[in-house]
């Protein structure tokens, strides 16, 4: 932070003031900054990878199930119900999501197979996103929520996992990928 530069300085000083009532101050996708016993601030960066969620409206109680489930399980992900705040600009706020995202889960189903929307929108910008990254990376993942086509552009080139009938078993393969996926990162980022 340059000694010059006034918006900088303003947030470090808010920074300072919440972390002196005591309480950590936590930074959504960035860390949590608090005082260690010495009274210095610490930060503790959020090392959790990213994971967004892409559904239909009539799917959100699935897309909340999958959601929850990558939570509980180390991962960081962004559904628009959870993550969107009032006032927010929502059409810059999810291409934003999707782009520091390190993964995109698209839930397939038959009310969105055809449906015309966001949906299909963000489909196309992952689809973008997946464009830049390294060949053979895992990036783009598409599930099925039950019984439903999904389109030969994906279907023909990334594979799917059902969630249904067995979620558990669905899910878990869906964690594989994405364990799996994290680990070669890591690997090349050493």
């Amino acid at each position: 932070m340059g000694a010059c530069d006034p918006a900088a300085r303003e947030l470090a000083d808010i920074l300072l003031r919440c972390l002196e009532t005591g309480l950590p101050v936590e930074i959504e996708g960035l860390g949590v900054f608090r005082r260690d016993s010495g009274g210095r601030v610490d930060f503790v960066p959020d090392t959790r990878r990213k994971v967004f969620i892409a559904y239909v409206d009539e799917d959100v109680r699935q897309a909340e199930r999958l959601y929850d489930s990558l939570r509980a399980s180390g991962f960081d992900p962004w559904l628009d119900k959870r993550k969107l705040l009032p006032g927010q600009n929502w059409p810059r706020s999810i291409e934003r999501a999707i782009e520091v995202s390190d993964f995109f889960i698209a839930c397939f189903s038959r009310r969105g197979a055809t449906k015309r929307g966001h949906f299909h929108s963000e489909l196309r910008y992952a689809i973008e996103c997946a464009s830049r990254a390294p060949l053979g990376e895992i990036y783009f993942v598409p599930v099925r929520l039950d019984d439903c086509e999904v389109p030969e552009r994906i279907s023909g080139s990334i594979q799917y996992v059902d969630l249904f009938p067995d979620w558990e078993k669905g899910f878990a393969r869906v964690l594989a990928a994405l364990r799996k996926a994290n680990r070669s990162r890591h690997r090349k980022a050493a």
